[in-house]
């Protein structure tokens, strides 16, 4: 079950029009809208009320409710931040943070994210506000229904009630073949002891990492992680014609799809690609391009597919990885990983990427250079190491041989 929030994902649901914000009455009392999402998705937030007399509004930013430093985002251009009567620019806001009519657009969202964002006019007046909680997923808990796998129990103390709400599952991120799907978990928290200023979900819950949870409640919380479901499935490219002229397309379609299968002929031809050269021992990084980490995306090399039940980052220790983001990884690229990669986006072959790996030309190094400092950094330990060993072994031979010389010598006293 998905909470309900007012706030809608960026290119997901529909933009509050002005007609529908200036028919909602703004509350006396600000009070703070709470949603939450998973690190990386791009999300929009309305500024749900206004007066009929204001024609532009700008954003605030609060990181906690009770802290005084305050950010201004207002111009249309970009993100202008105010903190502390001095006013500046910030690149990675301004990359990140634009203002849409009259909706405030945060694209990949990080923790540091998190916090209450309000809407209002240049001069102060405030008419409503959200309290975002993005929630990690570098740690997220990843189960498997193929392997039997559960997600985490509730947890339920004599204060409060832990659970996981989960979203809907994606599409099938393939079509004609086996596929997968997720379905994202956000960690929330019932309790009579959250704060009131917050408006919470239907189920009267707020998420674990809001500012509505007191202190020592969020402490017993630090083991809750996000959730993610993923499931087997199958759904075909094209819905099956009826009648006998259907009867007829259907069967050419699957001998198609058959051979398409067997030999990517067809799709190599169908895909649009894009021919990449990288060196040999570098990383790279594969996007999928007009993706959205919310998104069913899959990938393919050649004619292996790369399922998540083995490519999944943090499944198993490997060089090629898929992250909750749905970019591909590739760690200390080889020879072998030449090929054709394709990208699956809402189970349609949308994309092909042709990876040539070349070999590194050799360059003129330097000392300055980052390889050359780890160089000499493992050089002079392992110097140190040896010389140290030199120097233990000669302390050993210089002990042995003192105590082999008073042996001798005590011998030779009581010979006498």
């Amino acid at each position: 079950m998905r909470p309900s929030c007012t706030a809608v994902g960026f290119e997901i649901g529909s933009q509050a029009s002005q007609q529908e914000i200036l028919k909602t009455e703004c509350p006396a009392r600000i009070f703070f809208q709470q949603i939450a999402y998973l690190e990386g998705m791009n999300i929009e937030i309305p500024c749900t009320c206004k007066t009929k007399e204001i024609t532009s509004v700008a954003w605030y930013y609060k990181k906690h409710i009770n802290t005084n430093e305050i950010k201004v985002l207002m111009d249309f251009k970009g993100t202008l931040v105010a903190q502390g009567g001095k006013t500046f620019h910030t690149s990675s806001l301004l990359s990140r943070f634009r203002i849409q009519e009259y909706s405030l657009v945060i694209a990949r969202t990080q923790p540091e994210d998190s916090g209450h964002y309000m809407c209002g006019t240049k001069a102060g007046q405030f008419f409503f506000g959200f309290e975002v909680d993005i929630q990690e997923s570098t740690d997220a808990l990843v189960t498997f229904e193929e392997l039997n796998q559960h997600p985490s129990p509730d947890l339920i103390t004599n204060q409060f009630k832990a659970f996981t709400t989960f979203w809907e599952w994606t599409k099938c991120d393939r079509c004609d073949v086996r596929g997968e799907q997720r379905r994202l978990g956000l960690c929330y928290i019932q309790s009579p002891f959250l704060y009131p200023l917050y408006r919470l979900s239907l189920l009267a819950a707020a998420s674990c990492g809001s500012d509505a949870v007191p202190p020592r409640l969020k402490k017993q919380l630090s083991n809750r992680k996000t959730e993610i479901l993923v499931r087997s499935c199958e759904t075909p490219c094209q819905k099956k014609k009826k009648g006998l002229f259907g009867a007829f397309v259907n069967t050419v379609m699957n001998v198609a799809n058959y051979i398409n299968n067997q030999t990517r002929f067809l799709q190599r031809f169908k895909v649009p690609t894009q021919v990449h050269h990288h060196p040999v021992g570098g990383n790279l990084v594969i996007t999928c391009p007009k993706a959205r980490p919310e998104q069913a995306v899959a990938w393919d090399k050649d004619k292996e597919r790369l399922y998540l039940t083995k490519y999944l980052i943090r499944v198993k220790p490997q060089r090629i990885y898929i992250d909750h983001g749905n970019n591909l990884h590739i760690s200390l690229v080889q020879q072998r990983d030449q090929g054709i990669y394709y990208c699956w986006l809402e189970g349609k072959l949308k994309y092909g990427f042709r990876l040539t790996v070349d070999k590194s030309a050799s360059r003129r190094r330097f000392l300055s250079d980052s390889d050359s400092f780890f160089a000499l950094k493992m050089i002079g330990i392992a110097f140190l190491g040896f010389a140290a060993i030199f120097v233990l072994c000669h302390i050993i031979k210089c002990c042995f041989y003192c105590c082999k010389c008073c042996q001798h010598k005590v011998t030779l006293s009581d010979i006498v």
